[in-house]
């Protein structure tokens, strides 16, 4: 089993590390033609790119710039220790030991607008880029035309068939799957919270339950997809009744919240 999981916007490069050990992200060729594209934007084209301020479109730019091969541990971080956001709020990756690290490595995946497919600890740089801009590039009109199947390729070489992916992931950057030619059963958990008596998705919440399920498969070591329904973490638990073939709901009382 394999879980998918989105990026977060913000960064954090200043947190000390808990460990040392990192890998290499296996689609860098892809992201260094992108970026050999991103540089040549001006601030003003970033902040029109991507509805950015002006401070945040200086800082994206010059991120951009200073973009560069090879990573080290002297110039890059671990993805996991990189992103900060509800999903790795929830995921909480500095509660992990060495030996869940070593399972989230081979069991868990982030999507990324620039690098394509990470595992935890593949080294990146810092950037800004989500997969649902709308930027006219080498390979087509926007991201999702860039990456084309070659994100949908390596899922594939990392999953065996009748296998299953854990889609934690948003629907933007789920999008960047092509679920036909995927080699695996797909299964998507819905996380709904009670307000005012009945159950929805909330944002901040769902975001947050996502990164709690990956850790709660990490420390659990949960390989088979039947054991995700025992999942009850901040008061959640399986609903059969709302549940279907694809998406598993978990619910959330109001009073748990």
């Amino acid at each position: 089993m394999l879980m998918l999981v989105s990026p977060a916007k913000t960064l954090d490069y200043e947190t000390p590390l808990p460990i040392t050990d990192f890998s290499q992200p296996e689609m860098l060729e892809d992201a260094q033609e992108l970026i050999a594209q991103l540089k040549t934007l001006s601030p003003a084209d970033v902040a029109s790119l991507m509805s950015l301020s002006e401070k945040l479109a200086h800082l994206n730019t010059s991120r951009f710039q200073h973009w560069q091969l090879p990573f080290s541990s002297q110039n890059a971080r671990p993805a996991i220790y990189a992103f900060k956001g509800d999903v790795y709020t929830g995921l909480d990756a500095y509660s992990l030991s060495k030996s869940d690290m070593k399972f989230a490595q081979s069991h868990l995946r982030m999507l990324s607008g620039l690098y394509g497919l990470l595992k935890p600890l593949d080294l990146m740089q810092a950037y800004r880029l989500e997969m649902g801009t709308k930027y006219p590039n080498s390979r087509g009109k926007n991201l999702y035309e860039f990456w084309g199947d070659s994100i949908t390729n390596k899922l594939n070489e990392q999953l065996s068939n009748k296998d299953v992916l854990l889609n934690l992931a948003s629907n933007e950057y789920f999008k960047a799957v092509n679920k036909k030619t995927l080699n695996a059963q797909i299964i998507t958990p819905v996380f709904k919270d009670e307000k005012n008596g009945q159950f929805k998705v909330i944002s901040f919440y769902a975001k947050k339950a996502r990164g709690m399920m990956a850790a709660y498969v990490i420390k659990n070591r949960i390989k088979k997809i039947e054991d995700i329904k025992q999942f009850n973490i901040a008061g959640y638990e399986f609903s059969e009744e709302r549940s279907n073939v694809k998406e598993w709901v978990f619910i959330r009382a109001q009073e748990n919240v």
